[in-house]
């Protein structure tokens, strides 16, 4: 099943605030962090869940903070409509996909591993999140923010991560409405113009999955992690 994919642009409007839900699937015991913000997109409140880490050592975050992001993909956000911007069908920028565009990761140093996380704000990567949003809400500043958005009626987007190469219940089968993870030209990202010409962008992804991916977004069979 395609999910429903794209990015906000908007600004934030209450400060992120770090918060655990336990794991689904393959991981039941797993507790995952996100920090929650709300975002005033095109006059509508929406809650956002920004994945920062996990209980589970052996599916540890990885990610990229980078505070001279510079990529084309800027200036294609810094001219679009406010609010909502539906990816869904999407194959080509602005829709992000580690593979398959790899340069938008182009300079950008090495994937980083955050610790095992235990509701701690002082970690990383939540800790530099924290000041990075919490900046752009004092300087009224819009961020980007790539992901699925809620659904059942909920405004929101969540899934900011690399959103393939899972294995186990993950894998995307065409057709099963049921599969919630892997795609391609669905992952997720974290872009806040600052002012020009500085950019922040954060791009994150799991331990366990893993590339290179095949059409549907499940691993290949000499996949590796990142």
């Amino acid at each position: 099943m395609t999910l429903g994919y794209g990015y906000v642009k908007a600004k934030v409007t209450l400060a992120p605030k770090l918060k655990g839900s336990r794991g689904q699937h393959n991981h039941t015991r797993e507790t995952q962090y996100h920090l929650h913000c709300n975002l005033d997109v095109a006059g509508e409140t929406w809650d956002v869940a920004i994945n920062v880490g996990t209980s589970d050592s052996d599916d540890l975050l990885k990610y990229k903070l980078i505070y001279d992001y510079a990529h084309g993909l800027t200036q294609t956000l810094s001219v679009s409509a406010e609010g909502k911007t539906d990816l869904t069908d999407g194959h080509a920028l602005p829709s992000l996909d580690f593979q398959r565009q790899p340069d938008i990761l182009d300079g950008t140093g090495p994937w980083r591993e955050s610790g095992v996380m235990d509701g701690s704000t002082d970690v990383e990567p939540a800790a530099s999140l924290i000041r990075l949003l919490a900046k752009a809400q004092s300087e009224e500043r819009y961020i980007y923010l790539f992901g699925r958005f809620y659904t059942g009626g909920d405004l929101g987007i969540h899934d900011t991560h690399m959103n393939q190469g899972s294995t186990g219940s993950y894998i995307h089968r065409p057709g099963d409405d049921h599969n919630d993870h892997n795609d391609i030209w669905q992952d997720g990202g974290l872009l806040v113009d600052l002012g020009r010409p500085e950019w922040a962008a954060y791009f994150s992804a799991f331990d366990q999955q893993l590339l290179p991916t095949d059409d549907n977004g499940n691993p290949e069979p000499d996949a590796k992690p990142l």
